[in-house]
């Protein structure tokens, strides 16, 4: 987003010594342009695995940053396994040399796109609130995360709760829309609805 980048960097800005970590774990199938914070600092570092679009198999990312912040973590990696897979760094630039990759890439940006809208739309007619406009998953804010969680699971439903996803946001639950088909959306939307009801009730008393 844009806008929420600016914002960021105006506060940054204000904090010149600060290292910044950008995480772009979805990349080419996030289903929205990478919008970077990093320009022009001097403590930074971006890392882009390839295990959401390439293969969970494939345990590998790229960094970038700046030359203390790589050396450190170089000297990280020396004390531990050392080294990364030559086969599947050259798994992973096959892949990318390959410009079908490209065509299926787009495909599924597009696929989990849909998948995401649909589970929005499903989760807006039953008057839920959510949160997703890129990415493989949906932000539901809840009152309590085991309750839904639970109910949901009870269902036939696996989500996750928010709270080790989250620093200073409330509740909520994390729904990922990858497997999930658009015809199936109606149906979690309604099971989430059912498993909500006793909190909107004690909302309202």
């Amino acid at each position: 987003d844009p806008a929420r980048a600016r914002e960021l960097r105006a506060v940054l800005g204000k904090h010149p010594d600060v290292l910044v970590v950008e995480d772009d774990h979805a990349g080419p199938v996030a289903g929205a342009p990478a919008v970077s914070v990093c320009h022009g600092r001097e403590r930074w570092a971006l890392v882009r695995s390839v295990s959401k679009s390439l293969g969970p198999d494939l345990r590998l990312a790229i960094l970038a940053g700046d030359a203390t912040t790589v050396a450190r973590v170089e000297g990280r990696q020396s004390v531990g396994t050392g080294w990364v897979s030559h086969l599947l760094q050259d798994l992973v630039t096959t892949l990318w040399s390959d410009s079908a990759t490209d065509r299926l890439l787009a495909r599924a940006a597009d696929t989990y796109a849909t998948r995401r809208d649909a589970l929005g739309r499903a989760l807006a007619a039953h008057g839920i609130e959510a949160h997703g406009r890129s990415g493989l998953n949906v932000w539901v804010p809840v009152v309590e995360e085991a309750a839904i969680v639970a109910g949901l699971a009870q269902a036939g439903w696996a989500v996750r709760a928010g709270e080790r996803y989250r620093l200073k946001s409330g509740p909520a639950v994390r729904v990922t829309v990858a497997g999930l088909a658009p015809r199936d959306a109606d149906r979690l939307a309604a099971a989430l609805a059912r498993s909500l009801r006793p909190e909107r009730r004690r909302a309202s008393a």
